[in-house]
């Protein structure tokens, strides 16, 4: 009953939220922009992804434990990257010259001891997906002490830490990981994708044990956590925890809400700011609105405990990977037999594995006229995450890296949250010799090529460029499309979020040399205007703002 009630209560939130926002962005006029602090939209963020044990190495010394020492297929094993790698990249200014206000890192909990051998050598859990123990930080990853550092200096840049869900699965039964009992996974079943039931109700892969998430059924602790807790020293706190936590919300002691318990921890303990949920067609929907329930109110608990460090009255964010699900279905995804809504009482925003086919397919007006309509329309009140480079997805926008200026002008000035993966910015190769299937994707960042390359360094500077500008303005991302002309091709993005208002002027494949942009109807003569690509002053005179710079691209703002 006492669940009921907070699922009861949380859909009343979610739709007075909702309605709220639909009203504050019904507005048809074009507005004059607001004076004073920007707001942190999440239909807007710009989100870098990273692979945890990838990304940067800040600790060496933590880089082989539980002797993860046999050789590896290429790519497959533990490179050294860490939560001290990722926080000494914030510390430097790496994110905040890029424009990203938020990080998504892969899974950093307890891996797999062991490794897996499918004949192309063997693999670790260095990707963050094989789960050992939740409760717990991965050593090769890093301390408790480190993400609390992270978290941090994070925040007081501005920037958001989202960390990786996975409920699904644990991780695949080694020598030194033995299956988890019986009443918690299933390992009889392997999924064909099919139809709904052999989508949910089954293993993603051989000997990747299924966690039975539609159970209520009362279980034990697997004695392997228990054995491994008791001879860490923290069995009686972790049991202590867990009755406290059951008492509190009247759950059934089943597999999905111990889980849910482990997760909430880490916005409990650190104030994380959101989730990426991973496999999320692969779990039962009610799952994930059990997930966000307890989501929110640990999140609400936190801010009131924690009143130093409550960045906004943003809510928790969560973001569902419903793999090959697209803006076009809208709130829908169909699996043959059914439709399910993954937004309703559960996820902000899905991925969208569709964007890539559309930047192949449209040109920038109809790319971006798509999904306005679509964020606008049936949409409206969510949200999508689009990338066209990701860590499992073998067919990229651009695979060979050739396509690197169109890839950041696509998709940073696209409507919908932007994910850039780490190395969209530097060109980090998806193609790697030796490499099988998505370890191509997972190579180490390429700092080297930054430091070293003019090339990728022009690179970088424009996405930066437009990485902050797309930070700084809500209404790149989450703002109403309009065109002004084709020919050049100029258009303008609107904002409107209760008091604060947004609007910009953007032009795409423009001329090089002296552009004179009719804004008449968009700013007062008088105005003063900044092209932030080329850092350039002009004052609207006779309804036209004269930019001239050696770029085909401009982002005119106001100056305050």
């Amino acid at each position: 009953m006492q669940r009921l009630i907070l699922l009861l209560s949380i859909s009343l939130i979610m739709l007075n939220c909702k309605d709220q926002k639909n009203k504050d962005a019904d507005f048809g006029a074009v507005v004059e922009p607001s004076v004073g602090e920007t707001p942190f939209v999440w239909d807007a963020a710009n989100l870098y992804f990273l692979l945890t044990d990838r990304f940067n190495n800040g600790d060496p010394s933590n880089d082989v434990n539980f002797d993860r020492s046999k050789e590896t297929a290429v790519l497959r094993g533990f490179e050294g990257g860490d939560i001290k790698g990722i926080t000494q990249k914030v510390k430097e200014g790496y994110f905040t010259d890029l424009g990203i206000n938020a990080i998504w890192m892969t899974p950093i909990v307890e891996q797999i001891h062991g490794g897996t051998d499918e004949g192309t050598g063997v693999t670790y859990g260095f990707h963050g997906y094989w789960t050992k123990d939740w409760t717990k930080i991965d050593p090769n990853f890093g301390t408790k002490e480190d993400l609390h550092e992270l978290v941090k200096e994070a925040h007081a840049r501005g920037i958001r830490i989202v960390l990786d869900a996975v409920i699904n699965h644990t991780g695949p039964v080694t020598y030194k990981d033995p299956v988890w009992p019986e009443q918690w996974v299933r390992t009889d079943k392997q999924c064909s994708y099919d139809n709904y039931d052999n989508t949910v109700s089954c293993t993603l892969v051989a000997n990747l044990p299924d966690i039975r998430t539609e159970s209520n059924d009362d279980v034990e602790l697997p004695p392997q956590l228990v054995e491994k807790w008791k001879a860490e020293g923290r069995y009686e706190e972790e049991v202590a925890e867990l009755d406290a936590y059951f008492d509190r919300t009247g759950y059934p002691r089943a597999p999905r809400f111990y889980i849910i318990k482990w997760l909430t921890d880490y916005i409990t303990e650190f104030g994380i700011d959101g989730y990426r949920a991973d496999t999320v067609k692969h779990t039962e929907a009610y799952v994930w609105q059990e997930f966000k329930v307890e989501c929110d109110y640990v999140f609400a608990q936190f801010k009131k405990n924690n009143p130093d460090k409550v960045m906004d009255d943003n809510e928790f964010y969560l973001v569902g990977e419903v793999y090959n699900y697209g803006v076009s279905g809208g709130q829908w995804f169909d699996f043959g037999d059914k439709k399910v809504n993954y937004f309703d009482n559960a996820f902000e925003s899905l991925i969208n594995f569709e964007f890539k086919w559309n930047a192949k397919e449209q040109d920038y007006e109809a790319l971006f006229k798509k999904y306005t309509s679509s964020l606008q329309g049936d949409l409206k009140g969510y949200g999508v995450l689009n990338y066209l480079s990701s860590h499992d997805d073998g067919s990229p926008f651009d695979a060979e890296r050739t396509k690197t200026y169109e890839t950041a002008t696509k998709l940073l000035l696209s409507p919908g949250t932007s994910q850039v993966y780490y190395g969209d910015e530097s060109a980090r190769p998806l193609i790697v010799e030796g490499a099988e299937g998505d370890a191509n994707l997972r190579s180490f960042m390429n700092w080297d090529n930054i430091s070293r390359s003019p090339e990728t360094k022009k690179v970088l500077e424009h996405w930066q460029k437009l990485g902050k500008f797309r930070r700084d303005h809500p209404a790149v991302g989450a703002g109403i499309h309009q065109m002004i002309t084709g020919q050049p091709y100029y258009f303008y993005r609107s904002y409107q979020q209760g008091d604060f208002k947004d609007l910009v002027v953007i032009g795409i494949g423009v001329h090089k040399g002296a552009k004179s942009i009719d804004v008449s109807k968009l700013f007062n003569d008088g105005s003063t205007l900044r092209d932030a690509y080329s850092n350039q002053i002009a004052e609207v005179k006779s309804g036209r703002v004269t930019i001239d710079s050696p770029f085909d691209i401009v982002l005119l703002e106001t100056v305050n």
